[in-house]
Parts: structure tokens; sequence; C-alpha cells
């Protein structure tokens, strides 16, 4: 049985943490720097920095916060930001990252993917899509949830994959920050249409949801969330010891 991993996941604006609902009404959260540290110790399997407005705001993502940030985390360390050419992963790789993550800019240019995989392996490059709802179809938003592109979510998760992107985080913006629950039937469809590792994002509200998850889309690789395990709603450790009692496979 593959083990699941447990991602928390900064969602940074001008350096402090924040945290909305449907991607919206940002509140202020913490310090990236000491959360990054906290879970670091609580024994989260890798951590997301995501420089949350640098696309929408046409700059590229604050390295000294995330420099900073990685100095304290000691588990792998995606980010994503203002993304937008190979000169961008290799700054941010150069600051701690150990993977980049994209989004906005690999929807303005597809080939970034292809060239960044073969610079610095697959397993460096994570496609982030942002997806919602739009007509009884799932549409893939850009610049932090703002932009309706336009592109079906599952066929573009598929173009990024066979592009070179060696993992995939699934953003839903219907259940973000809701708390009801992942959003299995988008989850579901992801996990079919690609082989590499899913990760699911978007509506933990508490330790049964994750159980849940793995319950109904056992082929998601990892659980990321942001506010129940900022907000101490949801602690890793017990949420590791749920999951082992319910006979998945965790790291401890």
């Amino acid at each position: 049985m593959i083990t699941k991993r447990i991602i928390p996941c900064l969602d940074v604006r001008d350096g402090r943490v924040v945290k909305g609902v449907n991607f919206k009404s940002l509140s202020d959260v913490s310090d990236p720097v000491a959360l990054a540290e906290y879970y670091t110790e609580s024994g989260a399997d890798e951590l997301v920095f995501y420089d949350i407005t640098a696309s929408y705001e046409n700059r590229a993502l604050f390295t000294d916060i995330l420099a900073r940030t990685a100095e304290r985390v000691f588990i792998p360390l995606t980010v994503g930001g203002g993304i937008n050419s190979v000169e961008d992963f290799d700054r941010v790789l150069k600051c701690g990252a150990d993977k980049v993550s994209v989004n906005s800019g690999a929807i303005r240019n597809p080939c970034l993917i292809r060239e960044a995989s073969k610079k610095y392996g697959d397993q460096c490059v994570v496609l982030s899509a942002d997806i919602k709802r739009v007509g009884g179809e799932f549409r893939v938003f850009s610049k932090g949830g703002r932009e309706d592109t336009g592109l079906e979510a599952i066929a573009w998760i598929k173009r990024g994959v066979s592009l070179g992107a060696g993992e995939v985080v699934v953003n839903s913006i219907d259940t973000d920050g809701v708390k009801g629950g992942f959003d299995t039937e988008l989850l579901r469809l992801v996990c079919d249409a690609v082989s590499v590792p899913v990760i699911a994002s978007g509506g933990a509200g508490c330790a049964e949801d994750f159980v849940k998850l793995w319950r109904e889309v056992p082929d998601v690789d990892a659980g990321l969330a942001a506010s129940v395990f900022h907000f101490g709603e949801v602690k890793i450790p017990e949420l590791k010891n749920l999951l082992a009692e319910n006979g998945m496979s965790v790291r401890r």
C-alpha cells in the first residue's frame, strides 16, 4: 500500500500566511517562518508555500521570505506563485525549494513544463490546477482563481503531465475553505486520467474528511489543507493515528 502524505499549505500574501473561502475574503493567520517550523516539528510529510498574489500582480515571487522559511524546513518543500520561466525555477530552487509548482505561467506557456522537466527532472515540476465547475464542466482558472481560462480541467491536466509534470495538485475552488470535505468527484476523474501522483486540495474540515477522501478515492497520493491545520482543528499526529486505525498507510 502506498503511504499517504499529509501536506500543510502556506498561502502567503505580503509576507504573511492568509486563508479565505473559495479563494476570496482572505484573513491573516500567522508568520510563515514560524508556521513552517511548527509543521516540520509536528510530523508533516511535506510543505507547500504559495505566493498567492504573485501572478495576479504580475511580479516575481518574494524570495526573501521564502529563503527564511526554507531555512526552517527539513521536509520536502514545494513552492509556487509567479513562476513564468525556467529562470524562476532556478531562483526558487536556489532559495531552498525541492519542487516548483506552476499554474498561470504554464497556462500561458505550456512549453515551460517541458523545459523545466528536461532541466531539473519531472519530479521537480508540479502542475497546480485551480478548478471550478462552470456550466456543467470542470474549468481551469488562473491568477489565483480570478480568471476563467476556458480550459477543460481534465484535458489540461493530461496535457501538463504529457509535457513532463511529475505531480498534480488539484485545487477545488468550489470546496476551498468551506470545510465540507474534499471534491471527490473531481479527484476521481483526475486520478483516472493520469498516472502521476495526485494531491487533493480544498475542503478539509475535520480529520474524518481525510479518511473519507481515501476511502472514496484511494488513488489520491496526498491530502493538502490549510486552515484546519493552521487553527489547530486537526493536529497532524492525531490525524495520522486516525488514518492508521482505518487501515491507511502513513509515515509515523
